[in-house]
């Protein structure tokens, strides 16, 4: 008896560290923070996909579509080739992890980004973009406090 209920003790506190129990999150908000992209003097909104939050004790995930089929019927934002680009969020704590990567058909090529910002490619035509972000546990390793998946275009004209 007592051998199963240390077991059922061990299941409801990975069930709780798993839903955003973990004291050491920093995050705050229902869902991660806005994000956008600077190009130029101009700014433009990315949409929000797929993404796990927790903050204050309560943990949620939302699976999207991927970039491609999330920005159907919104047009691409226009760039010259080999433009800089760069990434602006309002919010504290930064994510402390990023990848990029962008999409032509069924390609997908990683982007390399260095102080928030990366380069347009050279070649015209339309990219679709994923920024995924993660708010690495300072104190733990290998756990993630919340995560997020934004989507953008850019048209290189």
């Amino acid at each position: 008896m007592k051998k199963w209920m240390f077991v059922f003790l061990i299941g409801i506190s990975i069930i709780l560290s798993g839903c955003g129990g973990n004291t050491s999150s920093k995050l705050t908000g229902s869902k991660p923070p806005e994000t956008n992209i600077q190009i130029g003097n101009e700014t433009f909104p990315t949409t929000l996909g797929t993404y796990c939050w927790s903050s204050m004790f309560k943990g949620v995930c939302v699976d999207t579509a991927g970039p491609e089929a999330l920005l159907e019927g919104k047009e691409p934002i226009a760039v010259q080739p080999g433009e800089e680009v760069a990434f602006a969020m309002d919010y504290e704590p930064l994510p402390n992890e990023i990848h990029v990567a962008y999409y032509q058909g069924d390609k997908e090529t990683e982007v390399k980004v260095e102080n928030h910002r990366f380069t347009a490619p050279k070649e015209k035509g339309v990219y679709y973009y994923s920024y995924g972000v993660w708010w690495m546990d300072e104190n733990e390793e290998n756990v993630s406090n919340g995560d997020a998946f934004y989507a953008f275009a850019l048209e290189v004209k």
